[in-house]
């Protein structure tokens, strides 16, 4: 196969450059405005009872929790009768709007306290947009500008879960563009460092450039079939960004090796495909299984990732093959133009292997196995510690940059008003007597003497402390539908805390006169983490199963996957330490740029985390442990095996793995708090893989366990004989003329 394609791709570099260069244009054209195309929710499971409230008070009662706020001010006061004449034609102005289903306020629900600003100069009116994620996007770019300005007289502000959703949309493209802008100059300086070539260090990053288009053409045509996350976007390029430069490294490194060594440019290319290309190929299938977790998950912003991700993996292989090898041909030695940081070093004679760095670090720490894991597990350890103390919520508009408008209106609302009037609970009674018939009063005052609950509307009127506060009146009858009505619950506290968690377990465990259901943002959390926790078996299942076969399938060891799961979870969770310590408990404020300390992680990032880190984690095991291998059945000589397969490795996979931490610290240029996590998580996770776990736990690992490193039953040592993946066959290395090259492993 790699012999064909190094044939193919040498003979026909110009065809393949031509049409790279029509991929590059079209993917470009097409796949450019993608970001118009994504949507910015997905949190939630359509088969859990807070989706199944939502849909009934929808359907049923022409209701449900609003998504758009505006906050009102007038310095006569909300309770001027000019003011209160002008804020009731503006609710019914707003209400009348085409795709609005909803709009109640303070002077529609007969001046209802919460609805007031503690300094009696501001009010709230909360409005329901109809229809799906997209269509409420449409709605509120028609009216949006009608409402956020002076109406009947009154200065009024546009807030809430859709504006935020917006705001979410804009600010990622605006991210994307700003990451690529700083990364790519970095990630250059880096190369040339590196490469010590202007030339050698640009290569990757044209496939780095073809595989972001092409990635982006990719997330375009997915959302012709499916939804797919706008958070999808900057996470899909990152990892396209990071695997194509990390696969061109490698390649053109073996390229440039072969090229030095004498070989002419066809041979150094088949012979870098046969090898290094293999190696590519099979991270991206392992970076692609690792994907394949998420999509067990019924949210689609996580399955999104996995739609997106696994073909950004597959697709930087391809270029990577493809592309890099017709470039590498047309350049030719020129490949080697403007020499830089170190003219002629390369032309000095090398070290012995014994002299190297990482031939030395690995036969030290092969000295003192035991003392070097007990303190590199102990700094693991200590590092995720604060994981214990995790606590995950949903993402509000508290992740958007302060200067963004539905933040800005949020905290005012948060600071002037007593209750979470857009945050109530919903509790929806099921099979009720006909409306008249029905008696709810005990069942709503009860509900109001829960601690966390501020007030209870119903039909029945409103209810606090366990009295009834105010009589049925304007806007009662919304609560009211044929043998059914529903109540709405107001928290005291933020409803997306501790707090608003257990106020929905009090009022499902609490004994009521129906049957019942419970919606609203605390019910949607709820009810997210239990889906989140009821699949992740499975998804952990997914990735340990695949990752497993396919490291025995390298190594026909039982042993060596075992340890690669362990010590690659050992680190993910001081990783997530890390992220607990700096973002749920606010220390690295500041540091990775203004957010705020909500003393949460938003839930998905854990869950994206690992599955990412894993992948790329995973993409180095099989890097390190395939070269290990290699010369383990060539000496049979345990230490020798893991002292030659780190010299042979090392450089590569700390070079890849600082490159690919660039990409990933760039999006603490983010403006949204959760992308930065993720950004900073995956740096973390990948630098303390290619540096602890590689450079000590595995040489300390391997050398306690000897030779029962490759100890695997004897029928399936049989089979990773038939079937497993070693060292590339004899395949003709260039031109069908040529003679075959020397065997060589799959690196």
């Amino acid at each position: 196969m790699f012999a064909s394609l190094a044939r193919f791709t040498t003979h026909r570099s110009k065809l393949v450059l031509y049409l790279s260069g029509v991929l590059l244009v079209l993917a470009g054209a097409l796949g450019g405005g993608v970001i118009s195309t994504l949507s910015a929710g997905g949190f939630t499971d359509s088969s859990t009872e807070s989706a199944r409230t939502a849909e009934v008070l929808d359907g049923r009662f022409g209701s449900g929790a609003p998504n758009l706020t505006l906050l009102v001010t007038d310095e006569r006061g909300v309770d001027d009768p000019a003011v209160s004449a002008a804020g009731a034609r503006l609710t019914e102005r707003i209400g009348a709007e085409d795709g609005v289903e909803q709009a109640l306020s303070y002077w529609t629900l007969g001046k209802a306290p919460a609805l007031r600003g503690e300094g009696g100069d501001s009010a709230m009116v909360l409005v329901r947009i109809t229809g799906d994620e997209d269509q409420v996007q449409k709605t509120l770019e028609r009216i949006q500008p009608e409402y956020d300005r002076t109406v009947e007289g009154l200065e009024t502000r546009v807030g809430g879960v859709a504006v935020a959703n917006k705001e979410i949309t804009e600010t990622t493209s605006d991210d994307l563009l700003l990451i690529e802008m700083v990364t790519f100059p970095v990630l250059l300086v880096v190369m040339l460092f590196v490469f010590r070539s202007v030339v050698a260090a640009l290569v990757p990053l044209a496939v780095a450039g073809l595989t972001i288009v092409s990635v982006l053409l990719t997330l375009r045509v997915l959302t012709l079939f499916t939804d797919v996350s706008v958070l999808a976007t900057n996470v899909a390029t990152g990892l396209g960004l990071g695997l194509a430069i990390d696969y061109g490294l490698i390649l053109l490194k073996r390229y440039r090796e072969e090229l030095h060594g004498g070989a002419d440019t066809d041979t150094a290319i088949a012979t870098a495909l046969r090898t290094a290309g293999r190696t590519v190929l099979f991270s991206a299938v392992t970076v692609a299984l690792a994907l394949a977790g998420l999509l067990v998950f019924p949210f689609y912003f996580l399955r999104s990732f996995a739609y997106a991700g696994i073909p950004t993996a597959l697709l930087a292989a391809l270029v990577s093959i493809t592309f890099l090898p017709a470039l590498l041909k047309a350049l030719g030695p020129r490949i080697d133009k403007g020499r830089v940081l170190g003219r002629g070093k390369e032309e000095k004679p090398p070290k012995p292997e014994t002299e190297r760095f990482w031939y030395r670090l690995a036969t030290n720490v092969m000295r003192f196995p035991v003392p070097v894991a007990v303190a590199v597990i102990g700094l693991l350890l200590f590092l995720g510690s604060p994981f214990l103390s995790l606590h995950m919520s949903l993402a509000d508009d508290r992740v958007l940059p302060a200067d963004t408008q539905s933040r800005q209106i949020s905290d005012l609302i948060r600071e002037d008003f007593s209750a979470q009037e857009s945050q109530a609970l919903n509790v929806v009674l099921n099979d009720t007597p006909p409306t008249g018939e029905r008696s709810i009063d005990a069942y709503a005052q009860k509900l109001s003497t829960l601690g966390n609950v501020a007030r209870v509307d119903s039909e029945a009127g409103s209810f606090a402390a366990g009295e009834q506060v105010a009589p049925p009146g304007p806007g009662s009858e919304r609560f009211s539908a044929d043998n059914s009505t529903y109540l709405s619950v107001i928290p005291k506290s933020e409803s997306l805390s501790e707090e608003g968690e257990e106020l929905v377990k009090e009022i499902r465990t609490a004994e009521a006169p129906y049957d019942i259901q419970v919606g609203g943002p605390a019910a949607e959390l709820v009810d997210s983490l239990d889906s989140m926790y009821d699949k992740l078996p499975a998804a952990l299942a997914i990735i340990g199963i695949t990752t497993f076969v396919l490291l025995f399938l390298f190594t026909g060891s039982l042993v060596l996957p075992l340890k690669a799961l362990v010590l690659n979870c050992l680190s993910l969770s001081a990783t997530f330490g890390v992220l607990v310590w700096g973002f749920q408990d606010g220390h690295l404020e500041g540091f990775v740029g203004d957010f705020v300390v909500t003393d949460t992680i938003t839930w998905t990032v854990p869950v994206l985390l690992f599955c990412i880190a894993f992948g790329m984690s995973m993409d180095y095991e099989v890097f390190l442990l395939s070269r290990i291998k290699e010369e383990w059945d060539r000496s049979g000589d345990n230490q020798l095996a893991v002292a030659r397969g780190l010299e042979r490795t090392g450089a590569m996979v700390t070079a890849a793995a600082g490159l690919i931490a660039i990409v990933w610290l760039g999006f603490v240029l983010s403006g949204i708090s959760y992308l930065k996590a993720i950004g900073l998580g995956l740096a973390i996770a990948v630098l303390m893989d290619a540096t602890l776990v590689r450079g000590a736990l595995v040489p300390a690992f391997m050398r306690l366990a000897g030779r029962a490193n490759w100890w695997a039953p004897a029928p399936l040592a049989r089979f990773h004989k038939k079937f497993g993946l070693r060292e590339a066959p004899d395949e003709p290395s260039g031109t069908p003329d040529e003679k075959p090259a020397t065997k060589e492993s799959v690196h």
